[in-house]
C-alpha cells in the first residue's frame, strides 16, 4: 500500500479471517503498528514516505509522485512472500508487483478508491473549466500506469456501483469488477444527543477544493446567510483563495481526533463532490449521527436513501444544494430523525462485513481462474 486510505482496515479485516500473509507499506513499521495487529508481518519502505512528505512541505524539485509509485511497485514485487494466493495492491503503485505475482500464477487485485482514472480526469477538467480555471491534468504517466494495472490485474475492487460503471463504460469486463463498499469504526465515530441549535453548524470534511465541490458549497451558503454556520475541515487546494462569509470558518487539516470532535459539534454534514469512489468521511458523519446532504458522485446514492438519512443532490448545482441544506437547517426535528436513521444505517457498514465481501470476491475470482 502506498499511503494509508483504507488499506490498514482491509489488512485487519483479512487478518481476522486468517487471510493476510504480509503488508507492504511506505509507512515506517512503528507507525504501521499503530494500525495493524502485531502478528501481521510488515515490509516497510519508509524512505519513500519521507521523500513524499518532504516534497509536500518544501515543494523543492519536480513532483516525485510517479517515481515513488514506481519505486514502491518494485519494492512490493521484491518483497512478495513465498506463500500466498492473492496479491492486493493500490492503484498507481502496484504495476510491477502485479506483474511479478502473475508470473507466479497468483490472483492479482488492484484497489481503486475512485472512478476510472480517465473518467476522473475528464470530470475534473470540466469542473475547472466551469469555474474559469485551468486544470493541469492528471500526470499522463499516472494514467498510463493505472490503465496498465486495470488491464493486467485479474480483479479491480471499487467501493460503489457508480464507480464500477465508469470502468464498464471504458471496456472493462463487469466480471472483473468487485464492488465492495467501505466500513466505518462506529466505536470511534459515535453519535451524541444534540440539543436544538439556534444556529446549526454544517460541516464539510475533505480536501477543500474543486473536486469535492467546495466552491458550490460556498455559493450555496451565500444564499443561506446567517441561518447557519459552515465549517470546512481539510487542506485548502493550492492556488485557490476563496473569500469566506461571516458565517464560514476554514478549520484546516485535522487529525482523526480533530475530525471526531468536529463531527460531534456539527448538526449537518455536507459533501458536494464531483468525483469520488465512496467518501470515508461520509460514512463517518453518518456514524456520528449526522444527517447528510451529498452528491450521488460522492457515493452517497448507494449508502443513503434520499429523504431518509439525508438528501442526495446532483453535483454542480448550488441552488439544489442550498434548498436541501435549508430543509435541515430550518427543521430541527427533521435533522434529529434523519441523524438517527443515518447512525442506524452506518452501523450496518462494518469493516468485518467489508472483509467478508473481499474474501468472497477473491475466492470467486480464484475459482474462475481455475476453470
Amino acid at each position: 500500500m502506498h499511503g494509508r486510505f483504507h488499506a490498514f482496515d482491509l489488512a485487519m479485516a483479512l487478518r481476522d479471517k486468517a487471510c493476510v500473509r504480509q503488508v507492504a507499506t511506505t509507512y515506517p513499521r512503528a507507525i504501521a503498528r499503530r494500525f495493524l495487529a502485531p502478528d501481521i508481518p510488515v515490509a516497510s519502505a519508509p524512505l519513500l514516505e519521507v521523500w513524499r512528505r518532504l516534497h509536500g512541505r518544501t515543494g523543492l524539485g519536480p513532483a516525485p509522485d510517479v517515481a515513488i509509485s514506481r519505486a514502491f511497485g518494485r519494492f512490493a514485487a521484491r518483497t512478495l512472500p513465498d506463500d500466498f494466493d492473492v496479491f492486493v495492491g493500490w492503484s498507481s503503485a502496484s504495476l510491477e508487483a502485479i506483474e511479478a505475482a502473475k508470473s507466479r500464477g497468483k490472483l492479482t487485485v488492484v484497489e481503486r478508491g475512485s472512478t476510472h482514472i480517465v473518467h476522473q480526469h475528464e470530470v475534473l477538467d470540466r469542473v475547472y473549466r466551469a469555474h474559469g480555471r485551468h486544470f493541469r491534468g492528471i500526470d499522463p504517466r499516472f494514467i498510463d500506469r493505472e490503465c496498465a494495472e486495470y488491464e493486467t490485474a485479474d480483479l479491480i475492487a471499487v467501493p460503489t456501483a457508480f464507480a464500477a460503471a465508469t470502468f464498464v463504460a471504458r471496456g472493462i469486463d463487469r466480471r472483473r469488477l468487485l464492488v465492495n463498499p467501505y466500513g466505518v469504526d462506529a466505536e470511534i465515530f459515535t453519535a451524541r444527543e444534540r440539543p436544538t441549535a439556534a444556529i446549526p453548524t454544517v460541516l464539510f470534511v475533505g480536501a477543500v477544493g474543486f473536486q469535492k465541490g467546495a466552491p458550490d458549497l460556498l455559493d450555496a451558503f451565500a444564499s443561506i446567510g446567517a441561518a447557519a454556520r459552515l465549517h470546512l475541515a481539510g487542506p485548502l487546494e493550492p492556488g485557490w483563495r476563496p473569500t469566506p462569509g461571516d458565517n464560514t470558518r476554514f478549520l484546516g487539516a485535522l487529525d482523526r481526533p480533530g475530525i471526531v470532535a468536529a463531527l460531534q459539534k456539527a448538526d449537518v454534514f455536507c459533501l458536494p463532490s464531483h468525483q469520488e469512489g465512496l467518501s470515508l468521511s461520509l460514512l463517518q458523519a453518518m456514524s456520528a449521527g449526522l444527517p447528510v446532504v451529498a452528491t450521488a458522485e460522492s457515493g452517497a446514492g448507494e449508502v443513503i436513501t434520499d429523504g431518509v438519512e439525508g438528501y442526495v443532490v446532483g453535483a454542480g448545482d448550488p441552488g439544489r444544494l442550498a434548498s436541501a441544506l435549508r430543509q435541515l437547517i430550518d427543521h430541527p426535528d427533521l435533522r434529529a430523525r434523519m441523524g438517527r436513521a443515518a447512525r442506524a444505517k452506518a452501523l450496518q457498514s462494518t469493516w468485518s462485513a467489508y472483509g467478508d465481501r473481499a474474501v468472497a470476491g477473491y475466492r470467486a475470482a480464484l475459482a474462475r481462474l481455475a476453470d
